[in-house]
């Protein structure tokens, strides 16, 4: 067995492990239906912390982690409009819906009027 082969059993594992950690955590709240709401909410997400870090140290996990670190950077760097930029952008498109309701609504009047003139 090579090294990836290896390394993508062992992903599977990981995987499959984490997907068991969850079902558990699914399956003892509906049976511990007796226990304490905060006891049982306490437990199912701890048993899912404990799945998404298992999750979290597979090759896939660790790409999307990275992936998310990268896309706050990204955010970060976003220029947000101003209020007065939004606004102004607002009316405008508002202003633009606006005035293509009337023309649609004079257009629907206009081609109905012609349908009662023709069919009487």
């Amino acid at each position: 067995m090579n090294k990836g082969s290896a390394s993508k059993t062992l992903d599977n594992l990981k995987w499959l492990l984490a997907i068991v950690v969850f079902g558990v955590a699914v399956v003892g709240n509906s049976y511990f239906v007796e226990v304490a709401f905060l006891y049982r909410v306490l437990g199912v997400l701890a048993l899912f912390l404990v799945g998404l870090a298992l999750i979290a140290v597979t090759n896939f996990g660790s790409n999307a982690l990275k992936l998310m670190k990268e896309s706050r950077t990204e955010i970060r760097k976003v220029v947000w409009p101003t209020r007065m930029e939004t606004t102004q952008t607002f009316m405008i498109v508002f202003g633009a819906i606006v005035i293509l309701c009337l023309f649609f609504w004079g257009l629907e009047s206009l081609l109905s009027f012609l349908t009662r003139l023709v069919l009487g």
